[in-house]
């Protein structure tokens, strides 16, 4: 466990665990679920001896829970947000790697990395809590920013300004968070591009169909997750204008208002873009379709017109394939040469029919 002290001019962290709240700024409680779960009750016992909050159990066990969607809870005490971020690092459990290896086999690079797990925001009035499995590259980029601050405190750094509340280092955490999954619009963008390229290519026919159905089930789960991350958020904020009613507190409330809602927005725009590229797969699963039935049709045209060239042809040889002793010019010399003739007439007149009904034309 980890603990910060940030203030208006600076950062540091404590290597010895302190007893109560700072006279001035707020702490940051970094712990990962490998480290609560030696012991939970003494993990609890100690923030509570840090903080003077003791968590309930109840949500404690949504701390330790790794497939707890996102979501909001209150309490007189401190407020709770579970969100679920991309899984960055490149460590798999030895448990569930063979697990992973057949998912990573199914799914292409650019969904595979759509893999999340549980971040846990504990918010107090003058500290926070983050919990999270061990490895997370946004908790550890936003660590060493925060400690590289502390030596420009005296300096007009362009690094911004450090943040002033629990509730505003938590926005700006969530931000990195739902940053990361902007950074995938591109490279699954590129992947549905090839599969629509792929779909449409009349030389090669298309067998990846289990690959596009586990892309479209990916690309679905990624929509469920928007819509879990948008509610939270919006659970939040309402929470945060209820709370903030002193004018006081008025420009607190309106510096968080504005981070919060740029990180709905975010989200927004990555639940608009997961529904636009699910549409992209399945007009193009419909073009694909579309060009197969074309295909099709155009199989069975060529294939009419050749019938009906041929039915004449077989009507005449089959009434001169007939056991009469007398038929016209059965017997004559010329009569072979006659039939063929008048066969060929009937197939150049059929040909010019087509022609000129346009049955002949590529569409």
């Amino acid at each position: 466990m980890d603990i910060f002290h940030i203030t208006d001019q600076q950062a540091m962290e404590y290597h010895e665990v302190s007893c109560g709240l700072p006279t001035e700024g707020f702490l940051w409680i970094d712990v990962t679920r490998d480290e609560i779960a030696v012991d939970v009750e003494a993990w609890r016992d100690e923030i509570a001896h840090i903080t003077g909050v003791a968590i309930y159990d109840l949500h404690l066990t949504d701390i330790m829970n790794l497939t707890h969607p996102s979501y909001f809870d209150s309490t007189n005490d401190y407020e709770m947000v579970v969100f679920r971020k991309l899984e960055m690092s490149a460590k798999t459990p030895e448990s569930d790697s063979v697990n992973a290896a057949n998912t990573l086999k199914k799914i292409p690079t650019a969904l595979s990395k759509l893999l999340t797990q549980p971040v846990t925001f504990v918010v107090m009035d003058r500290a926070v809590i983050t919990v999270h499995v061990a490895g997370s590259k946004t908790i550890q980029t936003a660590r060493v920013k925060l400690l590289e601050h502390r030596g420009k405190a005296g300096s007009n750094s362009r690094h911004g300004r450090l943040p002033t509340s629990p509730q505003d280092w938590m926005l700006r955490l969530l931000n990195a968070m739902v940053d990361q999954y902007l950074d995938l619009r591109q490279p699954l963008t590129h992947q549905i591009d090839r599969w629509q390229r792929a779909l449409l290519n009349p030389s090669r026919p298309f067998k990846d169909w289990i690959v596009l159905l586990d892309a479209r089930i990916a690309l679905r789960k990624l929509d469920h997750l928007c819509d879990e991350q948008h509610d939270a958020l919006q659970e939040l904020r309402d929470h945060i204008i209820d709370t903030y009613q002193t004018k006081e507190d008025s420009r607190d409330k309106d510096l968080l208002l504005v981070r919060i809602n740029d990180v709905i927005e975010h989200i927004g725009r990555v639940l608009n873009n997961a529904r636009r590229l699910e549409s992209s797969l399945e007009s193009a699963v419909q073009i694909h379709f579309s060009a197969m039935s074309h295909r099709t049709s155009e199989i069975m045209r060529t294939l009419t017109v050749i019938t009906a060239l041929f039915m004449p042809l077989t009507l005449i040889t089959g009434i001169f394939g007939m056991n009469f002793d007398a038929m016209p010019l059965l017997k004559e010399k010329t009569g072979f040469w006659l039939t063929m003739g008048f066969m060929a007439v009937i197939v150049i007149g059929l040909l010019a029919f087509f022609r000129r009904k346009r049955y002949l034309e590529d569409q």
